[in-house]
């Protein structure tokens, strides 16, 4: 992931909008030292490239590293870096914040991934916009490096109808009369609308792209998109609403395209820690 200078320099410069008063006060600012990051659980490693630019940007070097996506097992070094005690511990909790969250987002994300595959290797987890502000550059690349893909990056990338839209326009019935003049407007983007089962199938006969069917249960899913591909074979059909590690492979199953689902962002930071010497 392309990372600008002075989003790197945002993210240090919130821990540490000065100095290491501490090391400062004690002495040993200019002391070199070796710091090593490492996991007290198993996990799916995420975060090694923003954590490697801060490394620079603080003088620091890296001198060891695993690789973002590796699976790693409890105890496990993550990160060796050198640098003056003073850089280092200006280093240490930004780093290690990055490391923690981005490696439990990339890892739920790989237990979602996993799940759904295992059912349906055509069924994609897809995160959606339900995220922290500030910070969906580095999530959505956690969730890469876990193997799903973003939902919708932002509004202004693709047309998916929600209900909200329909109140402005009349309603359902009013936006299928103007669905031919819809499409001849967005002729490059997709059209995608969520709905219910009774307007999935219209929609699926009207020639929208694709469907969202949000909150129906697996084994009403199942039947429906059976009878959903029977009108169009190459309608796209998205699971969404309460998709998590317990139910990714049963609605995988029932022969959907894509999960949307917003539960890799409730990751539970994984435990991880530095060790800390004198070099």
């Amino acid at each position: 992931m392309f990372i600008p200078e002075n989003r790197i320099d945002y993210l240090i410069a919130e821990d540490v909008p000065y100095l290491d008063l501490t090391s400062e006060v004690l002495g040993v600012a200019d002391q070199p030292g070796t710091m090593e990051y490492f996991t007290r659980e198993a996990c799916v490693l995420a975060g090694v490239d923003v954590v490697r630019c801060m490394a620079h940007a603080l003088n620091c070097q890296v001198t060891d590293s695993r690789c973002n996506g590796e699976q790693l097992a409890e105890g496990d070094t993550i990160m060796t870096v050198e640098g003056t005690a003073a850089d280092l511990h200006q280093l240490w909790k930004v780093g290690l914040n990055m490391f923690d969250h981005l490696s439990a987002v990339a890892t739920k994300t790989r237990t979602m991934v996993d799940a759904a595959h295992g059912e349906n290797p055509g069924c994609e987890i897809l995160v959606t916009r339900k995220s922290m502000p500030g910070v969906k550059d580095l999530l959505l690349d956690a969730v890469r490096i876990g193997g799903a893909f973003p939902h919708r990056l932002g509004l202004s990338e693709t047309v998916l109808v929600f209900e909200h839209h329909l109140t402005f326009m009349g309603g359902f019935d009013a936006f299928l009369e103007k669905l031919p003049e819809i499409r001849s407007r967005c002729i490059e983007k997709k059209l995608f609308v969520e709905a219910d089962a009774e307007h999935a199938r219209i929609l699926a006969k009207a020639g929208v792209d694709g469907v969202q069917l949000d909150k129906l249960p697996a084994a009403e899913m199942a039947e429906l998109v059976k009878e959903l591909r029977s009108i169009d074979p190459h309608l796209t059909i998205i699971a969404a609403g309460g998709i998590n590690p317990s139910n990714a492979a049963e609605y995988a199953a029932t022969g959907v395209d894509g999960l949307a689902t917003t539960a890799p962002f409730t990751a539970k930071p994984i435990d991880m820690s530095i060790r800390m010497s004198q070099r």
